[in-house]
């Protein structure tokens, strides 16, 4: 008979009935904290962040949010920085979209900051297209404008 080598039976691949919907408590940053927007995941549990002190930090995901918590491009967090090195920093919690909206009504945020988006960086003019269909519409005035033409066989 095979022995387990897993880590548990059918109930821990159930889960432990840990529900992240409910409410919690807002935290506002402390001294040696600041808040951050994730610019660019970096792999490794280390991510790229822009901060709204105005600096880009390099940041490692704690062992408490690792696989627990999922950050992506465009969320807001809280930093913990370090004492010896300015450029560092751990990420400590990350906001909600909900959260980040009434950090930023308490003033905690700039306005600035653009909650729930995953380009951070780009134009500022919303619902611009950089495309120019000019050519592609005068080609098909062309073959329009030929009348209908016949193809025999052995034309083509």
């Amino acid at each position: 008979m095979p022995k387990n080598k897993g880590k548990g039976g059918k109930n821990r691949r159930r889960g432990k009935n840990e529900s992240d919907k409910e409410k919690r408590e807002l935290v506002f940053k402390e001294e040696g904290q600041e808040y951050a927007q994730v610019v660019k995941m970096l792999g490794s549990g280390r991510l790229s962040c822009s901060c709204f002190d105005g600096q880009t930090r390099l940041a490692h995901i704690r062992g408490k949010l690792r696989k627990k918590v999922w950050i992506n491009n465009g969320d807001i967090i809280l930093l913990s920085l370090r004492d010896y090195q300015d450029d560092k920093g751990d990420v400590l919690i990350k906001y909600t979209a909900d959260e980040a909206r009434s950090l930023k009504q308490y003033g905690e945020l700039p306005e600035s900051a653009r909650i729930n988006e995953t380009d951070t960086y780009g134009p500022g003019d919303e619902g611009e297209c950089n495309f120019d269909f000019a050519d592609d519409q005068d080609s098909d005035e062309e073959s329009d404008s030929g009348g209908n033409k016949e193809i025999e066989i052995d034309d083509i």
